[in-house]
């Protein structure tokens, strides 16, 4: 059955603002038929790495937390910590980016809260009995609210092709262990270059499989289990694993997180097409937009709400200059996600949501004033 995508574009006319036209946009996609009253309300957006200026500003989340206030709900702005090196890999550091991003109380309009803790290790395993994840590592915020709402910068992904709403439900919600499973089969290893031997990762260990030689930490990958709480305690950035996985599994495992993380929760979702870079907003750096802004949609149903992005994007011609547009001469490619990352496959992910029975990529665009 195919499922209603609310559509809206970017543009506006004098006593207008985009905030209202979200507004109305959500409205009508049925966001007042939700029951939030007196819920914890998980708005769940991506910050922006330091130095990254593609990710969306605050009057988006906050016209998504405001209507969730006047509902009765208690809402809050919402991200997990990063696996990668970077400065949203702890809490302090996360809460700094966003507030330098323009994320405070007062533009977001509620608090903010880092989903997965101090070093990123706070979660809750959640049960999927998935084909490739047993149990879902969601961060404990996220987990203990009644509702979330995603609010997504659509953008291309080095790895998954595209990012949307799945991207920002899986890998958005999950711990830091949680992003490891995703990301890579293997386990964790250490940079003797930047091991300085402090023994906090070791204490972290609940498998006694660090041991150290040379005033260096190794890994007993006999032992390790993967859990990933090593990488959140290391101060120095030593320890890390690798992408070691093809693609698709990774596409498989994000719809498996995806429906981890909206599990017994009422879920809706918004998705913002503009300044669509070529990578994701994780980058320090984002980059000239491939394609011109684009508009903005909600949906309750995040597949199909991906679908429609990625057909709306395939549409667009390439901004000239960017990477787009060097590849395929300022022709309309008949792939962008696939000229810009020729070893990605996002239909895969499509596939496996289909397999799993989440969601639908059949939908109705509704076109909304």
């Amino acid at each position: 059955m195919a499922s209603e995508v609310f559509f809206t574009d970017m543009r506006t006319g004098i006593g207008d603002t985009l905030p209202d036209k979200l507004g109305r946009l959500i409205e009508k996609a049925g966001i007042g038929g939700m029951d939030l009253d007196r819920k914890f309300v998980a708005v769940k957006m991506h910050f922006g790495e330091l130095g990254n200026l593609a990710y969306l500003r605050p009057g988006i989340p906050r016209t998504i937390a405001e209507t969730a206030r006047k509902m009765g709900g208690i809402p809050f702005l919402t991200d997990t910590n990063t696996l990668y090196v970077g400065h949203r890999k702890n809490a302090p550091e996360h809460m700094d980016t966003a507030n330098y991003n323009g994320f405070d109380r007062m533009s977001a309009g509620c608090q903010i809260i880092i989903a997965d803790g101090l070093k990123g290790t706070d979660d809750v395993e959640v049960p999927i009995h998935g084909e490739y994840v047993e149990t879902a590592k969601i961060g404990r915020a996220i987990f203990d609210a009644e509702v979330i709402l995603t609010v997504t910068h659509f953008k291309c992904h080095e790895l998954t092709g595209y990012g949307g709403a799945l991207k920002n439900l899986a890998m958005g919600c999950a711990s830091r262990r949680g992003k490891m499973e995703m990301h890579a089969a293997g386990k964790p290893s250490v940079d003797r270059d930047e091991c300085v031997g402090c023994g906090t990762c070791a204490g972290q260990c609940a498998q006694s499989a660090i041991s150290f030689s040379d005033r260096k930490a190794v890994i007993d990958t006999g032992r390790c289990v993967g859990c990933g709480r090593c990488i959140g305690s290391c101060l120095y950035d030593a320890i890390s694993v690798e992408n070691d996985q093809d693609a698709g599994v990774l596409n498989a495992k994000i719809v498996e997180y995806a429906m981890a993380a909206v599990r017994g929760k009422q879920n809706f979702h918004v998705t913002v097409m503009t300044d669509i870079s070529p990578n994701c907003d994780c980058h320090a750096e984002n980059d000239t937009p491939v394609i011109p802004d684009v508009g903005m949609l909600a949906s309750f149903d995040p597949v199909a709400l991906d679908k429609a992005c990625i057909d709306l994007a395939m549409k667009q011609p390439p901004v000239m200059g960017g990477m787009l547009y060097e590849k395929c001469g300022g022709k309309v490619p008949e792939d962008m996600f696939a000229r810009i990352h020729p070893t990605t496959r996002w239909q895969s992910t499509f596939e496996h949501a289909k397999k799993m029975g989440f969601g639908s990529a059949d939908y109705v665009l509704v076109n909304v004033k």
